[in-house]
């Protein structure tokens, strides 16, 4: 499919930024999942998006990938260039957005070597790529991925024998050796141990500047470990955004979320 780019008269409004939602709306039913939503995140940005549930969380990350088409507004990507909105699930992922959902969606019967080499970004077809021999430069990539999500040593260990929060960082790292530009994670310390917890704080941290990283999570310890901006959603809307102790300190957030 065509990139649907903006015309060279787009508003200065976009640029500078790695994406743009612009008066999003998304109704099903008659309920508005997404009302008017707007909000900016910066290159190489960590945001955090929190809010109950029912806010607009995962319909904001339905729109951004693609899974879900607005009913009005406009998705910015790349300085404002293209409109994610007019684009397929395909487009979209191959511009660079990779989204990890809550549940790891790894290869279990494959090694943790074998989820990525599979998922390297590559130009040749499924065929070609599950037959093809990895080149010296290719390994050393894949080896380091390991290295880097915290899997060292479980190269050759199946991704189901893997625990839960190992299974997370080897789908983030399905995502980063595609090249990602923008990461979208869904809860991504759900169900896991304090120890993983925090190793994956330590991970997100890390590719902040590299990738441009949205969390949606409900643990706020975990948020509060990530030091990032946060954007908290009400029935399809920014309630507030600002820095965690700000949020936290909202009287509507505290009503709406938090309580005491």
């Amino acid at each position: 499919m065509t990139v649907a780019a903006l015309p060279e008269t787009a508003s200065a409004e976009f640029t500078a930024s790695m994406l743009y939602l612009d008066g999003v709306t998304v109704a099903f039913d008659g309920f508005r999942a997404l009302n008017a939503l707007s909000f900016v995140i910066d290159r190489g940005e960590l945001r955090c998006i929190i809010g109950p549930n029912g806010a607009g969380k995962t319909t904001m990350m339905d729109v951004v990938t693609g899974k879900t088409r607005p009913d009005d507004g406009k998705i910015m990507f790349d300085d404002g260039k293209i409109d994610l909105a007019r684009l397929d699930e395909a487009a979209i992922a191959n511009l660079g957005i990779g989204r990890k959902f809550q549940k790891p969606t790894v290869f279990e019967n494959l090694s943790v070597f074998a989820n990525l080499e599979l998922a390297r970004k590559t130009a040749r077809g499924i065929t070609r790529t599950l037959f093809a021999r990895l080149d010296g430069a290719s390994r050393d990539a894949i080896a380091a991925m390991i290295r880097r999500v915290g899997l060292a040593g479980r190269d050759l260990v199946p991704a189901g024998a893997l625990s839960h929060g190992q299974k997370q960082w080897l789908e983030i790292g399905m995502l980063l050796i595609q090249d990602a530009r923008l990461l979208l994670l869904d809860e991504p310390v759900a169900g896991m141990t304090d120890r993983e917890t925090e190793a994956t704080a330590e991970l997100v941290r890390s590719l902040a500047g590299e990738h441009t990283v949205v969390v949606v999570e409900h643990d706020m310890e975990f948020v509060r470990s990530l030091a990032s901006r946060v954007t908290v959603l009400h029935e399809g809307a920014v309630l507030a955004d600002g820095s965690i102790d700000f949020v936290q300190n909202h009287q509507g957030v505290i009503d709406v979320y938090l309580g005491r």
